[in-house]
Formats: C-alpha cells, sequence, structure tokens
C-alpha cells in the first residue's frame, strides 16, 4: 500500500523542483539561526544565495557526528527552546550522546513518514503492530508508535526486554507487524521456541527491521523462523530517526528514500568526492523540512549505492540499497577491510551453526588476528570433535576465499553468546590502535 500517492510516486522535475525549494529554505535559515553553519559557510565563502540548483548542493560543507558532540547539548538547534517539544539522543559508543530536538511540526512530519514507511512494510488501519523496539531517549520505538497512530493501525508499546512476556503477548493478543531489531527477531523466535510456542501459529505476516546493517541471509533466516515478509527500515536519529528510507513490500529490493524531505548523496569517504549514481560509498544526508534540528550534508559513515530504477511497487523515490557496514565499523585486518555482515553472509550459509556469533579482533606479535565465534546449532552439537572441527575448517576456508582474510574459527554451545534486545554487539576489538 502506497499511504502518500501524491509525494511518493511524484515524476522526478517535480521531486527535484521541491528539493531544490525546500534546500534553499533551509540553507537561508541554519545561516541565519545556527552560528555553527554561519561559520562554516562563511570559512568556504558561501552565502545561502550562492545555491541556485541541486548541482550546488557539493559546495556546502559537510557535517560530521563530532560537529554534533562538539556543540552538545543544543548549539545545532535552529529554533528557540520554547518551540522544542521533545528531545532524543542517539545512544553512542563513545563520547557524548548526540542530541536533537524536535517541534511539534517536526513531530507531524515524522508521524507522516513513519506512516509512510508502515504502509510500504504492509502495514494498514486494522493491523495491531507490536513494537519492540526501545522507548526512551532511542529514537526507534517512538518513531515507529506515532506513526502506527498516523496509519491508524493499532500499537502495542511492549519496548525491548522481558521477552517471555513478549512471546505471552504475540500469542494472547494476535499481532499482525513486527518491529524490532533483527537480531532481537531471532531472540524472540528462540525464546518463543523454547516456550513452546511456534511462530507459524501466531498472525504476523511483516516484520520492519532495523537499527542495525543486516544480510540477505539473515532475512532468509528471520523468514524461515518467524514466518513473515522481514522488512529493512533505515533511519538515523540525527536526521530525523526511522522513517528515512524503506524497503517496499512488493520488491524487497532497495530501500525508499522520502525525498521530499532527505536529499541523499552518495561519497567516497576518503576523499568526499560524490560519486556516480550506482556507485558504492558513504552515505550523506540532507534534512529539508526540519525545524529545530536541520542538518547539512550529514556524514552517515553507512556503507551503500543509490538506484533510480524504476520499482515495481509504483514509487518514485531512489532506493538506497542494503547498507553493507560502517566506514568507522569497517575492520582493516592485515590491510584487508572486512564488515561484520560480510562475515555473516559466509555464516549464514552454513547449515550447521546459528546466527548469533561475534568477531574478536587482536593483535599478536604486531599482527592483526580474527577469531570468529558462532553457535552451533542443537542438531550439530551432539556431533563428534572430528565433525565439529571440520565445520570450523569450513567455515574457515569459505572467510577466506570470500573476503581474503584469515580467521580462527571457534564453534561454541548453543545460546552461550549474549542477545541483545537492542543492537547487537557484533564485534570486540582488542587491537591498541
Amino acid at each position: 500500500m502506497i499511504y502518500n500517492i501524491e509525494y511518493e510516486t511524484m515524476p522526478r522535475e517535480a521531486i527535484e523542483a521541491i528539493q531544490l525549494r525546500r534546500l534553499r529554505e533551509t540553507v537561508e535559515r541554519v545561516y541565519a539561526t545556527v552560528p555553527f553553519y554561519r561559520k562554516k559557510f562563511d570559512e568556504a565563502g558561501l552565502k545561502p544565495g550562492d545555491i541556485n540548483s541541486l548541482k550546488d548542493l557539493h559546495r556546502l560543507p559537510f557535517t560530521t557526528k563530532q560537529d554534533l558532540r562538539d556543540n552538545y547539548p543544543y548549539g545545532m538547534f535552529a529554533v528557540p527552546m520554547d518551540n522544542v517539544v521533545r528531545i532524543h539522543a542517539s545512544s553512542g559508543t563513545t563520547g557524548k550522546p548526540t542530541v536533537v530536538g524536535y517541534t511539534a511540526r517536526d513531530i507531524a512530519t515524522w508521524s507522516e513518514l513513519m506512516a509512510r514507511a508502515l504502509a510500504a512494510g504492509g502495514a494498514g488501519r486494522g493491523d495491531i503492530i507490536h513494537n519492540a523496539y526501545g522507548y526512551g531517549l532511542f529514537t526507534g520505538g517512538l518513531g515507529v508508535h506515532y506513526g502506527a497512530e498516523r496509519l491508524g493501525a493499532s500499537v502495542i508499546p511492549i519496548s525491548g526486554g522481558n521477552t517471555k512476556r513478549q512471546v505471552m503477548i504475540m500469542k494472547d493478543f494476535g499481532p499482525t507487524i513486527l518491529t524490532c531489531t533483527p537480531s532481537y527477531a531471532l531472540h524472540l523466535a528462540e525464546v518463543a521456541g523454547d516456550s513452546g510456542v511456534d511462530f507459524k501459529d501466531l498472525r504476523f505476516k511483516s516484520g520492519i527491521f532495523g537499527a542495525e546493517p543486516w544480510s540477505e541471509e539473515m532475512r532468509t533466516e528471520i523468514e524461515r523462523k518467524l514466518h513473515l515478509n522481514a522488512i529493512d527500515i533505515y533511519g538515523l536519529s540525527e536526521v530525523i530517526g526511522p522513517g528515512v528510507s524503506i524497503e517496499c513490500l512488493e520488491a524487497k529490493k532497495g530501500l525508499h528514500i522520502f525525498e521530499d524531505h532527505f536529499i541523499p548523496e552518495i561519497i567516497n569517504p576518503e576523499t568526499g568526492e560524490v560519486l556516480p549514481n550506482g556507485q558504492m560509498g558513504e552515505l550523506v544526508f540532507t534534512s529539508i523540512t526540519k525545524e529545530a534540528f536541520p542538518i547539512i550534508r550529514y556524514r552517515t559513515r553507512d556503507v551503500t549505492s543509490l538506484d533510480r530504477e524504476a520499482c515495481v511497487c509504483g514509487r518514485t523515490l531512489v532506493r538506497m540499497n542494503k547498507v553493507s557496514g560502517r566506514t568507522d565499523d569497517m575492520l582493516i585486518i592485515r590491510g584487508v577491510n572486512v564488515f561484520p555482515s560480510q562475515i555473516e553472509s559466509v555464516l549464514m550459509e552454513t547449515d550447521e551453526v546459528e546466527p548469533h556469533y561475534q568477531l574478536i579482533v587482536d593483535r599478536k606479535d604486531n599482527l592483526d588476528t580474527l577469531s570468529v565465534l558462532v553457535e552451533v546449532g542443537e542438531s550439530a552439537f551432539s556431533d563428534e570433535v572430528r565433525v565439529l572441527q571440520n565445520i570450523e575448517k569450513k567455515i574457515a576456508k569459505n572467510i577466506k576465499e570470500f573476503l581474503g582474510v584469515s580467521a580462527t574459527v571457534k564453534l561454541v554451545e548453543p545460546k552461550t553468546i549474549a542477545r541483545s534486545e537492542g543492537k547487537a554487539q557484533r564485534v570486540i576489538d582488542k587491537r591498541k590502535i
């Protein structure tokens, strides 16, 4: 279902006309109201009036997460605090969190975008949405919640955690749409199985999963275990939260970006050069409708590419391919660039193991080492040691062949790798770099 026919199926010329008008308005406003941007523009020798076409976008300076931290907490806000009705913050792993604000109009915009996203994922009026994204400073829970209400669906604000109770609620309340991280979806399936509940006996038709990169192989595993359509959703607090882009149920081939609100670019992460359509690089976003916290050319650190081919669903919006990893999560092991999601793809092609793993990077005698811990399946766990050793060797060989990096693979007992109720911690880097 397309929630907003007018904006989601607009001709390219009309989309670009709206983008240019809104971009110019945004640039004028941040120059007038945000000292950080005024200083950056002045240093670049730019005035708002210099932006006369979308081709001028590349002349604007980038914004980074460090810029947001340097202006903590409210230095990037473009409106007085009297106009800010909501404050969220990202879950940063180092340093201070990045703080974002919303006006009442921003909340309405976000609700509209999430309604569009949920509809693209198969939700509609009459559906019951089991929302297991975390509520609080994290944008996931409340973003989905407001979108569900705007859509006219019923929402169960279960949040994360208390997994056994979640299984009971899913069984008793009959939800039809599941929203959570992909790793938590698999944890739900595992706990449900331990409780004697089979997902095929539940009413779920779609699951909308995001907040962490996940592979096509992980999608196959989720769909097999949860008996639903697994849809990828993308967003980040700095841009608005969830609802920046989403796959459509019809194609599940790239995530439609809501271009009437966000302008995407792909850049070379080393040089900052804008890359041609279809090339893989770092995703950059400029928001063009946000009031409290507009952002110019924000470097997401997410690695993907853009696809402008027509989609079978009828949407004319550009699609971003599934995020393959992050430039700051990328592991460089003996000169080889490796994303955790690439190793995940290899693991998911191995029938004997479960989709629960951890990568441990260390340095021994000045050389990088990579250890892959992965849970063996219940059926294979009872096999003799020689059989398990052969599985380890097979996985190590596949990682070497596909990724060009040597790894030590260790099979561990079922349910020994810590489960996450939010974003899974896939990598432990012990190197002193």
